[in-house]
């Protein structure tokens, strides 16, 4: 499974200003509902329904936010980069700036947990972040985005 499977060019926020993690919630949220054409609010609930079981972020400023909705017909991917960092209460205590948002059909399964992973994996790569977080438009951070893994075995 490579991200540009998950990540349209279209769902790349280059410079995403927000103060805080609701917002930022709100943000991914709403932009997902343009894509997707889900439901904003519905979006947004089960973003902070799955914050309530513990923070998304995992360190190294990144943080995954992730649900599942009824009605989506396949995963779907939004990478975003903050402006400003913001505290996501990760258990390293970095602000996080690199944001990767996944969606997920209700019976993903295996799949929603190997996406996660993969993108765990691609945004903890720490050229990879290097990359993301010197790139400045949407065009150039897909490119990044779209690099092969360098630990693809």
């Amino acid at each position: 499974m490579m991200i540009t499977d998950l990540v349209a060019p279209e769902a790349i926020i280059p410079a995403l200003k927000v103060n805080g993690k609701k917002q930022a919630l709100q943000e991914l949220a709403a932009r997902a509902a343009a894509l997707t054409g889900q439901n904003e609010r519905a979006i947004f609930e089960v973003l902070l329904q799955r914050e309530k079981l513990g923070t998304t972020a995992v360190g190294y400023g990144v943080a995954i936010p992730h649900g599942k909705l009824p009605k989506l017909e396949k995963l779907f991917g939004l990478f975003a980069r903050l402006e400003r960092p913001i505290d996501f209460e990760a258990m390293d205590g970095q602000p996080v700036d690199l944001m990767f948002l996944l969606l997920a059909p209700e019976g993903a399964g295996a799949d929603h947990l190997k996406a996660l992973a993969r993108i765990a994996r691609l945004l903890r790569d720490q050229d990879i972040a290097k990359k993301l977080r010197a790139s400045s438009d949407a065009q150039a951070l897909y490119s990044v985005l779209a690099l092969p893994p360098a630990s693809a075995a």
